[in-house]
């Protein structure tokens, strides 16, 4: 559920209309809604109300210190995969011993980072990465707590660009082995603490079935590391649950919670999730201008303000956003490709979409952009990128100023003309 809706002809934010916003801040923007990332967070959370649980929300899904900060207040933990979320995390008050560090190339910087924080555990996804944790931890005369990400070999039945516990995915280490780890840790390895197992298998997971199979897996093999001695304290069962962007209907959070609590009972673990695109895809859309209207032979075009640049989904996945007129003045419709202005044939948000009949000035909201939009977003073709807001009740706050032309060549630098570099070597020479 989300609270962007139409009030009469006019498309609103919680109690502000998006065309107010568009007007003060200009497009692209991105426009989130405090409390459809609250109501969110809360139904995790009383999904699994009945027993120890942290939701750890993912911060690559959007990583707004803003939006962070949301979480935050209302007690939840924060899965990171750099050492730039866990800095995002601490600024947005975050409490170190409910974050976990996931994520398969953790450099030995970003370790010792994180080790310094204090964090819960890290979720360690090949043997190299747990000798290296233990190495740093050895150094920092530190204990590191760790779980391991175990790729179960289930099928998420999702993209395959977004899925994570097959064998042939980058992700986890495969159960026999992990087993292996989790043993050789506890026996040679004196800096780690074996606390947790980790097990996530793709994202946008619309069926339970999936997440039954890979949690029986789970289990399982904490028998037997139990039966090893080992003190496993936490099930992580990360992430995945899908949203409506069209047609989609994916189970509620409380019946996910319902199926876990199930499999888990009477285990006498702490269960953690790792919730990002269904805590803050449909929170958030990206409103957009229309630039012109171009009427082809096959195709009729809407060239917008918005682009790949600020929202990559629909080129790199081929995936649908809804889209609604802001104001919507036309009851008659027309189908056509909806793009943006990058100098790419892939740059596009919608193909032969039946959408509201604009013109050139109107404004779009692109729907369920709250997950992967700014996140994702990059200055290709040497764009500014967009502004962010939060809207909160009857008010809302720029949570991230627009880019200028500036902030585009910042950090970069000149080199001497190669006459002059050249002049100066030869002198140098002579000296």
């Amino acid at each position: 559920m989300h609270f962007f809706d139409y009030k009469g002809k006019n498309f609103y934010a919680e109690g502000v209309p998006v065309e107010k916003i568009i007007k003060e801040v200009g497009t692209p923007v991105y426009i989130y809604s405090h409390k459809t990332l609250t109501r969110h967070f809360q139904a995790y959370d009383q999904a699994f109300a009945a027993v120890p649980h942290l939701v750890c929300y993912s911060i690559k899904a959007n990583s707004n210190i803003a939006v962070l900060k949301t979480f935050a207040e209302e007690g939840s933990g924060f899965d990171i995969v750099s050492g730039g979320e866990l800095f995002r995390a601490s600024k947005a008050g975050a409490d170190p011993r409910k974050i976990v560090f996931s994520g398969v190339g953790k450099r030995e910087d970003e370790i010792e980072y994180a080790l310094k924080s204090n964090i819960l555990m890290f979720n360690v996804e090949s043997p190299q990465e747990l000798r290296a944790i233990d190495k740093i931890a050895k150094r920092l005369k530190k204990k590191a707590g760790i779980s391991i990400r175990v790729n179960p070999n289930v099928d998420p039945k999702t993209h395959p660009y977004i899925s994570t516990g097959l064998k042939k995915n980058k992700f986890g280490i495969e159960t026999e082995d992990a087993f292996r780890e989790y043993v050789y840790a506890k026996n040679s390895l004196k800096n780690v603490v074996p606390m947790g197992i980790d097990c996530h298998i793709g994202s946008q997971i619309t069926q339970l079935t999936p997440f039954v199979d890979a949690l029986k897996k789970t289990t399982d093999l904490l028998a037997r590391l139990r039966a090893e001695g080992l003190d496993i304290k936490y099930i992580d069962m990360g992430g995945g649950l899908g949203i409506t962007y069209d047609k989609e209907e994916p189970p509620h959070p409380s019946k996910y919670g319902e199926a876990v609590m199930k499999g888990t009972k009477g285990l006498g673990v702490t269960l953690i999730f790792e919730p990002g695109r269904s805590m803050v895809g449909n929170a958030g859309i990206l409103a957009t201008r229309v630039v012109y209207i171009k009427q082809g032979t096959e195709k009729n075009f809407v060239i917008v303000d918005a682009a790949m640049n600020d929202l990559a989904r629909p080129s790199l996945y081929g995936s649908y956003h809804a889209i609604k007129a802001v104001k919507a003045n036309s009851k008659n419709e027309i189908t056509a490709d909806v793009v943006g202005p990058i100098c790419e044939s892939g740059d596009f948000l919608a193909k032969d979409r039946i959408i509201p009949e604009v013109k050139a000035g109107d404004a779009l909201a692109v729907m369920s952009a709250g997950a992967y939009g700014f996140s994702m977003s990059s200055n290709y073709n040497t764009r500014p990128r967009a502004a962010e807001v939060l809207v909160r009740g009857k008010e809302f706050f720029v949570v991230r100023k627009r880019e200028n032309l500036k902030d585009l060549i910042r950090g970069e630098e000149l080199v001497p003309a190669v006459k002059k570099a050249a002049k100066a070597v030869r002198k140098g020479a002579k000296k």
